[in-house]
Parts: C-alpha cells; structure tokens; sequence
C-alpha cells in the first residue's frame, strides 16, 4: 500500500498528478480505493491454479467425449480485481461512457454487440447462433497473460433463483452443455472454467452474460470464436 498518496494519486506520474480528485474517481467505493491505494508493483497477479481455486467446484465427470468437466463458477467472484491502473483506466472509460451514450449498457448494444433488439431468435437458450455473441472481457481482471478471459453474451435469459442469487441447476446444465461444445472439444478441458456474477455483482445489467476463461488456448480458435475481436483495453491503450 502507498499510505504517502491519496488512492488518486498512486501509480500516477508526480508530472500528471491532477489538482483535486477526478471527477471520476469521486465515488470510488472502498474497494476500489483499497485497490487504487495498492502501487502497481506490490500487486499480486493471480496464476491459473489460483484462479482455478477462487472460482471452480471441482473436476468431475462428463459426457464420454471430455474426461474433466470445465470448473464451474462457486459464489467468491467479487474476489477476481484489476491491476491498479488498470482499474482506474477502467473507471475513468467507463465513466466517459456513461456521458456519452447514457450508460455502459447502451455502449455494449450498439457498439460491441451491435445488437438492434435483444428478443431471441431460437426457443431455447444456445439453439440459435444469433443470439449468442463471444468477445473478449474489455477490462480484465489482473490475472496470468496467458488466461484469455471471454465474456458470452446472450439474447436470451438464463434462468436464476431470485432467493438464492445464483443461477438454477437448470441453467447450469445448459451453460455447461455449450461450453463444452465450444470450447472443450477445441481446448484442454482443464483449462476451462466459466462463471456467472451474481446478480449483486454484475456492472452491466439488462444485458445477459457469462463469462469463459482459457488457460494458453491456441490463438487461432480464440480469434475464431472471437471473430477477431479486440479487447477494449487494447484499442484504448496504455495512458
């Protein structure tokens, strides 16, 4: 931690050090303060296994064609965080987003999924391609280079427990049928693992998601999933 420093001032160069907090910074909560008070250098970088451990259930059987099924996302995601100056490049994006186009949600329709409308095409949640859109997270999470976090986008709902604040066992199934069409036959199924923020926690409603995360999958089957896509974060660039 850097006690010298408000948290708006670490990891920022002393000759662009603003006169007063930003604008977008100004209702920061703790956790995001606690972070952005954390120098770039003593953050810790979580490796797969670690990864693997915050999120999954556990490695179990599955159809004969998969020895392992991909891990499946347990109720601790509000753990996963960003690198400090990512997480401020993260809030100061997002916030000019919200200026703009009115919210980070009407951004993500009209620019990233390029979404008109969102009723489905299919019956069936994953029986249509239409209605399923697969791109980068725009922001990760300060993990291993070699972890490629996508996100799942979709048309349709996936059905959850209002009580319980985390998906149904049907819901699961069906997540856990799709990710392993798409990305275990094509990947090591231990080196996938999905998870799905609680209600509570996700920053984009209105919009169904899940997300997917590979460990050093071959770049040409994410750029095929992808269809080329290029995270958000790259586009911007370093500030």
């Amino acid at each position: 931690m850097s006690d010298k420093l408000p948290f708006w001032l670490v990891n920022v160069p002393e000759n662009q050090w603003p006169v007063g907090c930003p604008d977008f910074l100004l209702n920061a909560n703790i956790k995001d303060q606690r972070i952005l008070s954390t120098l770039d250098g003593d953050y810790h970088v979580m490796t797969w296994p670690e990864v693997t451990e915050l999120i999954s259930i556990h490695a179990a059987a599955l159809q004969p064609l998969f020895n392992s099924q991909p891990h499946i996302g347990l109720n601790r995601l509000d753990q996963l965080q960003r690198v400090p100056s990512d997480l401020r490049r993260y809030l100061e994006y997002t916030t000019r987003l919200k200026k703009e186009y009115g919210s980070v949600m009407n951004f993500v329709l009209k620019k990233r999924l390029q979404w008109a409308e969102l009723k489905p095409k299919g019956n069936a949640p994953f029986s249509e391609a239409e209605d399923i859109k697969i791109l980068y997270n725009d922001w990760p999470y300060g993990i291993d280079s070699k972890i490629v976090h996508l996100v799942v986008w979709t048309k349709f709902d996936l059905e959850d427990d209002p009580a319980a604040d985390d998906l149904t066992p049907k819901a699961r199934r069906e997540i856990d049928d799709y990710v392993n069409r798409t990305f275990g036959s094509r990947v090591n199924p231990d080196h996938v693992l999905w998870f799905k923020n609680w209600r509570s926690l996700k920053s984009i409603h209105a919009v169904e998601h899940f997300h997917v995360m590979l460990y050093n999958p071959p770049p040409e089957f994410v750029k095929e999933v992808t269809h080329g896509d290029v995270p958000l974060s790259e586009k911007v660039g370093k500030a």
